[in-house]
């Protein structure tokens, strides 16, 4: 008789995300079981509390979602997840700390039902951000000429340097962009720009979609008005303005609801997944292509 599907949700915020407690619930999981506030120095027993209570057979039915607001704090508890195993003992584990991974996912793969990845040029604004890099690290390993935006070149810089250091064959550069004229210029010869800035701040006025010539697609992950996009509606989702397919957040989010769902499925597979962004993409260009 086949064990119920476990689902260990650990958290470094103070409340574990109902957001991710509830898409987990609508994805099958029999058993929800959650931990706010970790440390990286608590996950090792919270992990070898779910390994060593069912046979090696059976550890495919219990897994480890790693969430959060906060990124960076929970790439540390993947990595203290992934010490935590040896041998066969080990369980599948999904980060999507702030949503960062199926968001970037989504983003790109609206990209990609227009334009061929491959040697297209592509513009990231705000790419310093956590879903900013992601989408970046995505372009990259699909062979696009990546712009990497940011106010503050140095951190621009930084970028390109961590993808790199992932991504052996990234075409990456660099560019400050600060102001409309910054902006326009990094927009020369584009065909893709994905805004992933925080909430309610404009990064590209509206006429600046209409005067790039080569620009097809347009994606703003902000939900919150003023929009990231001059133009782009939060609910547009491939709708066609001034020659340009525009994305919404929310246009955005069916994708990245699906791909969350079928991420969090994905785990009770097997027990040896480590899913994280690249790997959240190609549960996503699957579902496409079904």
């Amino acid at each position: 008789m086949s064990k119920p599907k476990i689902l260990i949700q650990i958290d470094p915020d103070a409340h574990c995300s109902v957001f991710d407690a509830v898409v987990a619930v609508d994805s099958g999981v029999d058993h929800l079981l959650q931990y706010a506030n970790v440390q990286p120095d608590q996950v090792r027993d919270l992990v070898h509390g779910a390994m060593f209570t069912r046979g090696p057979d059976d550890l495919h039915q219990t897994a480890v979602f790693v969430g959060g607001t906060d990124v960076a704090a929970g790439e540390r508890l993947l990595d203290r997840v992934k010490e935590s195993f040896f041998g066969r003992m080990r369980v599948s584990v999904l980060l999507d700390a702030s949503g960062a991974n199926t968001t970037a996912a989504a983003a790109v793969l609206a990209a990609r039902r227009h334009v061929p990845l491959a040697n297209a040029s592509a513009l990231v604004l705000a790419a310093t951000g956590p879903v900013g890099q992601r989408a970046v690290r995505l372009l990259a390993r699909e062979g696009a000429d990546v712009r990497v935006a940011s106010r503050n070149l140095a951190r621009a810089e930084l970028v390109c340097q961590r993808v790199a250091e992932r991504v052996e064959e990234a075409c990456l550069h660099p560019v400050e962009a600060g102001d409309e004229n910054s902006i326009r210029q990094a927009l020369q010869g584009v065909s893709i720009v994905i805004a992933a800035g925080a909430a309610g701040i404009e990064l590209m006025p509206g006429e600046l979609v209409e005067q790039a010539n080569s620009l097809r697609v347009a994606i703003d992950l902000n939900a919150v008005p003023p929009l990231g996009i001059g133009g782009v509606r939060a609910g547009d989702s491939g709708r066609l303005h001034s020659n340009v397919y525009c994305y919404g957040a929310i246009g955005v989010g069916g994708t990245k609801m699906q791909i969350h769902k079928a991420a969090i499925a994905q785990l009770f597979a097997r027990n040896d997944q480590v899913l994280d962004a690249e790997e959240i993409y190609a549960i996503g260009r699957n579902l496409q292509l079904e």
